[in-house]
């Protein structure tokens, strides 16, 4: 489940506490948490609604200013359903990506990880080099659908390499640490090492 850049600042505070999607199958589950731009989010109900249960005040609860404004932002196909939230706390891959102060063991578990990910250094040398591109022009450069490209950047992220813009991705700062401490000849060597 995601959320544009103007949802942000309404669950960063809290304030932001109901979202509406229409979808096949849901994608997050009551008891679940969910990592988002404006903190770590604790799922409270997710429930199959009709139209007319959208109330104004779950509108309002949602970030929209009226019922007719939340459903304008809806896609038009799937089941309607009501999500309720609260916020837990931060998202610990936003501490995680900010720390880029790479230590040796920071750089042995990065390492460690990037040695089973041999689509991870090209990943992340393109999203240096392209950020804030759609991903599926960054997916079509690697040849791969986008579906497997986001998973990838997802897996990125939790390592705290990457960071997701409104559109398209960039380096964190702990990611771009990586890369200047170990410039892409040098890193695909030290992988290729522990790799063998």
């Amino acid at each position: 489940m995601l959320f544009t850049q103007r949802f942000w600042p309404g669950l960063a505070d809290g304030t932001i506490t109901v979202a509406f999607r229409r979808w096949k199958r849901p994608t997050v589950k009551a008891g679940g948490t969910l990592q988002s731009p404006g903190g770590l989010l604790g799922i409270d109900e997710v429930a199959i609604i009709d139209t007319p249960d959208v109330s104004d005040h779950d509108a309002r609860a949602a970030g929209y200013g009226s019922r007719e404004e939340a459903f304008a932002d809806l896609r038009p196909e799937g089941t309607l359903y009501r999500i309720r939230f609260h916020r837990v706390g931060d998202d610990p891959r936003a501490a995680l990506r900010d720390r880029d102060r790479l230590g040796e063991e920071d750089l042995r578990e990065l390492l460690g990880a990037l040695v089973r990910l041999d689509w991870a250094l090209p990943t992340l040398r393109l999203i240096e080099e392209r950020p804030g591109i759609v991903s599926t022009e960054l997916a079509g450069s690697l040849g791969v659908e986008r579906p497997r490209f986001k998973q990838r950047v997802r897996r990125l992220k939790s390592l705290g390499l990457t960071e997701s813009l409104e559109i398209g991705y960039r380096l964190s700062p702990r990611g771009r640490a990586l890369l200047a401490r170990f410039p892409a000849q040098i890193l695909g060597e030290q992988v290729d090492r522990r790799r063998g």
